[in-house]
């Protein structure tokens, strides 16, 4: 694997932001990572807390090819399963909620959130981000109204940020070009025998509704296969409530 190039920001409002705003002059499989974040953001325009020092905020910049491809959107599935792998080394079992929500005993510990740069019709590469708290407070947790959790609460000690982001990193770009040549498929059988939504009644909010049913599968793009009653809907976005 080439040598990869880090930017590590002591304070900044989003290390995706940064990365967007910088994207032309960043090479690809650039690493960007800082010690605080003020202004962290999740799918569907939701905010990730910044839990304090010591937790990791990093966004890699990647630039795989000059015209996006569909297997990109499942790149946030790829981090997922490459998340879960580096939890599964500090003897924790992980799962996977639809489409890239990673959670220990039912909470949320990280945040992952792809965004692609386009200028015009040239696909300029995207910045894939992720948030994982690895050394909080319970105290923390009352600014968020969701089941979370950190790391060093699972395991009870105090966790080393730099050495879990090599970790994550050198993961992550083991398979990734494996990855991009594959797609979804390459990492579909990890991914399910990560998931925790199979064969369960679910309600999936959509940008304008609401979807329930049975979640049956998921395809060989990443999409939930919903199936209620007679009717079965195949959704390549939404959030399981």
């Amino acid at each position: 694997m080439d040598e990869l190039r880090e930017i590590y920001l002591e304070n900044i409002d989003s290390t995706n932001l940064w990365a967007k705003n910088n994207i032309e002059t960043l090479d690809d499989k650039t690493v960007v990572f800082a010690e605080a974040q003020t202004q962290g953001r999740g799918r569907l325009q939701r905010t990730w807390v910044d839990l304090g020092k010591g937790n990791l905020f990093m966004s890699l910049v990647l630039k795989p090819g000059e015209n996006f491809d569909e297997c990109y959107a499942n790149l946030t599935q790829y981090m997922s399963v490459t998340l879960c792998r580096v939890l599964e080394e500090y003897n924790i079992k992980p799962e996977i909620k639809w489409p890239n929500d990673v959670l220990i005993n039912g909470k949320k510990i990280a945040g992952i959130l792809s965004e692609a740069s386009v200028r015009g019709t040239k696909f300029r590469g995207l910045v894939l981000g992720v948030g994982v708290n690895l050394n909080a407070d319970e105290k923390d947790f009352v600014k968020i109204d969701k089941k979370v959790t950190s790391l060093n609460l699972e395991l009870g000690k105090t966790i080393n940020m730099t050495e879990f982001k090599n970790k994550l990193v050198s993961e992550f770009f083991a398979n990734y070009e494996e990855f991009l040549a594959k797609g979804f498929e390459f990492i579909k059988k990890d991914y399910l025998q990560r998931a925790n939504f199979l064969d369960k009644e679910l309600c999936v909010s959509l940008i304008n509704e609401t979807k329930k049913g049975v979640a049956k599968g998921v395809t060989d793009k990443g999409e939930l296969v919903l199936a209620n009653g007679e009717n079965e809907f195949i959704l390549n976005i939404g959030d399981i409530l």
